[in-house]
């Protein structure tokens, strides 16, 4: 079997590459306090992995009927605004562990590397981290219309690598996530807490702590298997 480019991996950023979720939570949090409405873990929680005005129908929750879609344009774009001023500071030493090394054995054995983010913010952040040409595609929330679990993120993603969804995985920390990609067909490895990927065909608690020959084992097996 060619290893190098018959099959490809798409990341998730948020809680993959890098974690940005204490940003997120901090504008969430002072766009609610604005309005004053209260704002949980569990909807911080929930909001991981979808898109920006799905987050902000979790963040108003039962408030969401008192504003009209005027303003809750307006609620998001003030958020996204919050959300930017904030990761202005992000550097390669925000990269979560595993990334400065499965990323790089990937691209030596010439697998094919995507993005697959629901943020608008992803290139900036990337581009923070200096890991932007890392990636042969980037796929952000302006690439697609319907978020996570529809797979529309993970399919453009896989498009613009030319790959097929079912030669591509995708690592993701979020239910959404988990259920996108095998929604679209693909294999999925979860990273981060084990309750939450439930259902992934593989897991490692950070990119640390899978390799390239696991990564690859997931289509070996499926060469196997289907004969």
């Amino acid at each position: 079997m060619d290893t190098d480019k018959s099959f490809g991996v798409i990341f998730d950023l948020d809680g993959v590459i890098v974690s940005t979720d204490k940003y997120h939570r901090q504008a969430w949090q002072r766009l609610a306090d604005d309005l004053g409405i209260p704002f949980t873990d569990e909807q911080a929680q929930a909001t991981r992995g979808v898109d920006r005005m799905a987050s902000l129908a979790i963040v108003l929750g039962s408030h969401a009927g008192e504003f009209t879609d005027e303003q809750k344009a307006a609620f998001a774009e003030r958020k996204n605004n919050l959300y930017k001023e904030l990761i202005r500071n992000i550097t390669p030493a925000d990269a979560l562990p595993g990334v400065d090394t499965l990323l790089p054995a990937l691209r030596q054995r010439g697998v094919p590397l995507a993005i697959g983010s629901a943020s608008k913010n992803a290139l900036p952040v990337l581009e923070g981290m200096g890991i932007a040409g890392m990636f042969d595609a980037i796929v952000t929330g302006y690439d697609f219309v319907h978020g996570k679990p529809a797979p529309d993120v993970f399919l453009v993603a896989a498009e613009r690598l030319g790959l097929p969804p079912l030669r591509c995985v995708v690592f993701e920390d979020a239910a959404a996530g988990i259920q996108a990609a095998h929604a679209g067909g693909m294999k999925a490895v979860g990273v981060g807490d084990p309750e939450i990927v439930k259902g992934c065909d593989r897991f490692a608690k950070t990119l640390a702590d899978i390799s390239v020959e696991q990564v690859c084992d997931l289509f070996n097996r499926e060469i196997i298997d289907n004969g």
